[in-house]
């Protein structure tokens, strides 16, 4: 028998190579511990998404509206405290809003078997435009701040004030799940053959709805930390990060096909985003680039994931 690679294997090296090539290019400006620091904090966000993103891959399935979810829950943060509704109870109030879209979410796909990407995009183009009408029509804007300001800022500020933290508790926490509990199993049953899962007594259905949740919640997380961290929020943040979390996610190693893949791998491949994003200011290239690095490192990703899905075939 074949031995299989670990998932994170590819997106390890490629932190490696891509912190070789800039420490050397850019020098102890890319070395220095606040550099370090900014590579990390810009990593921070876009690993939580596709920490969880990662793991409905892994599920078999997309989510193209956790970009969106960020957005909504960001703007309704705002919109409550606009109007008078305590930070403390605010908070609260958007997660359960998150839950019950990604409840949605996994309601739709697992009832109507359509696939996720077009359910997704769908719930896409509604929050966004909603986000920017209700906003809106509500405040004449589409951007609210002076968070700062609210009762209760300075003790939200000390809980999520640090997104590093929270990256690294939820990449921890996913991959403790996938490796060490039966829902771990479960997850890698219902992407990688969701019939033969259900004959073995997989709620596959339960499953699939609990990761919708969890990426509705990661999103949620990002709008809190971005919306602290900013004291404020913007209808259209958010944009563009769900097709960044599942870059991320096939970089570290998850196979777009299901049942196979790494939540520290996806946070591998997040970090690898944050080097380059700092590692192109620092170096004065032109950030016209990364969207070439981009393309790069998918389709490199792709290529490599192929490989170990013959592998495993292989192997099996």
């Amino acid at each position: 028998m074949k031995k299989r690679l670990p998932p994170e294997f590819a997106a390890l090296a490629g932190v490696i190579v891509v912190w070789l090539v800039f420490a050397l290019v850019a020098g102890e400006s890319f070395r220095s511990w606040s550099a370090i620091a900014a590579i990390v904090s810009a990593a921070a966000p876009l690993g939580i998404l596709a920490v969880a993103v990662a793991l409905l891959m892994i599920g078999g399935e997309f989510d193209l509206s956790i970009g969106s979810i960020v957005g909504f829950c960001s703007m309704a943060i705002m919109l409550l405290v606009h109007f008078g509704v305590p930070l403390a109870a605010a908070l609260p109030l958007s997660l359960v809003l998150a839950l019950a879209i990604g409840l949605l979410n996994g309601a739709l796909v697992t009832r109507t078997h359509l696939p996720s990407f077009i359910v997704t995009l769908g719930t896409l183009f509604m929050l966004r435009g909603a986000t920017i009408a209700v906003t809106r029509l509500l405040t004449r804007r589409t951007q609210l701040g002076g968070l700062a300001s609210a009762e209760g800022y300075d003790v939200v500020n000390q809980i999520f004030g640090n997104s590093i933290a929270w990256c690294v508790a939820l990449a921890l926490g996913c991959a403790w799940v996938l490796h060490k509990t039966a829902w771990g199993n479960w997850i890698f049953g219902a992407g990688g053959h969701a019939d033969a899962a259900r004959r073995a007594g997989v709620p596959v259905t339960r499953v699939k709805i609990g990761l919708f949740m969890l990426t509705a919640f990661a999103a949620w997380l990002v709008a809190v930390l971005q919306v602290v961290q900013y004291t404020g929020a913007d209808a259209l943040r958010g944009q563009g990060q769900e097709f960044l979390a599942i870059v991320a996610a096939v970089i570290g190693g998850t196979l777009l096909t299901g049942g196979y893949g790494s939540a520290i791998g996806a946070l591998l491949g997040a970090l690898i985003f944050g080097m380059v994003q700092q590692g192109i200011v620092i170096t004065g290239i032109d950030a016209d680039w990364f969207q070439v690095f981009l393309g790069i490192m998918l389709l490199s990703a792709v290529l490599a994931n192929d490989y170990i899905r013959r592998r495993m075939a292989g192997a099996s």
